[in-house]
């Protein structure tokens, strides 16, 4: 807690209140948060265990599903703990821990799901050289680009924090630790978290969102030059299997539900969509239910 210095430039903790103005009914919003999570780790789990036993199946959507429970599992383990025994006391580093977590998480998978956009427009647009374009070599250097980007993008936010003093309340109402949610607790000038806080990763995913839509334009344009209204249902169910509900703008803008919710669909919108996971999937079971 805050000790009679005013100026303490690290608190000990802060209280994360879980949803303000919803308290008397927090034990009853732990039950959809749980069985969501739940349905997010075993889901995404068995669709990263299909795509590593299946090589044909490129490591984007893995990495997708890896990203999916990271932010999964950085939110709502704490927040259950909140709802169930009223634990919302978090350790000032644990706090910004969590935070930066959650915001390489943010910013990776609009990366990812760019890196799927390319995967979809190479195998729909240029089929006979997908091979030769998305090398082992390539789809590294991107995975590479893409966590790096993430990281080195957050990682002053770290910063940014530890300089301020605090000496506000240490209540943050929230259910889980965020950027510019901690940094109002400062008793000094925080506009330079403002504007690193939301232009930078807003940038970076903003662009990610336009290069995605430009690459879905001209996926389509090409889907509807196909001579066969066969050949363009097996494109376009191609070019959906990379389309995911995404979470791109929750972290900012959506209490932790909205954020959980799309990375428990994301398995199954992909096992539906993807013939290939469907199948790995199904096979995979009936051995498990052989042993």
């Amino acid at each position: 807690m805050f000790g009679a210095n005013l100026t303490t430039f690290h608190p000990t903790l802060f209280i994360l209140l879980g949803i303000p103005g919803l308290e008397q009914y927090h034990i009853w919003l732990s039950i959809p948060f749980y069985l969501m999570y739940i349905t997010a780790v075993l889901g995404n789990g068995a669709l990263i265990l299909v795509v590593l036993s299946e090589h044909t199946l490129h490591v984007f959507l893995s990495m997708l599903a890896g990203t999916d429970i990271l932010l999964s599992t950085t939110t709502v383990p704490k927040a259950l703990a909140i709802f169930w025994v009223h634990a919302g006391e978090i350790a000032f580093d644990a706090c910004v821990t969590q935070m930066f977590f959650i915001h390489v998480a943010f910013v990776a998978e609009s990366g990812i799901l760019l890196a799927m956009a390319f995967d979809s427009y190479v195998a729909i647009c240029t089929p006979l050289r997908y091979t030769t374009i998305l090398t082992p070599m390539v789809i590294r250097k991107m995975t590479l680009a893409i966590w790096g980007r993430s990281i080195g993008t957050i990682f002053p936010v770290i910063f940014l924090l530890k300089r301020l003093p605090y000496c506000q309340t240490n209540i943050i109402p929230h259910s889980y630790c965020e950027h510019i949610g901690v940094a109002r607790l400062a008793c000094a000038d925080i506009t330079v978290n403002i504007w690193y806080g939301f232009s930078v990763p807003m940038t970076s995913v903003l662009v990610d969102v336009a290069f995605i839509g430009f690459s879905y334009t001209l996926i389509l344009q090409a889907v509807f030059r196909l001579p066969s209204q066969e050949s363009q249902h097996k494109a376009l169910n191609t070019c959906g299997s990379t389309l995911e509900i995404s979470p791109i703008m929750s972290t900012y803008f959506w209490q932790i539900s909205m954020c959980l919710f799309p990375h428990m669909l994301n398995p199954i919108i992909y096992r539906e969509k993807t013939k290939q996971i469907r199948d790995s999937m199904a096979h995979m079971l009936s051995v498990v239910g052989k042993s």
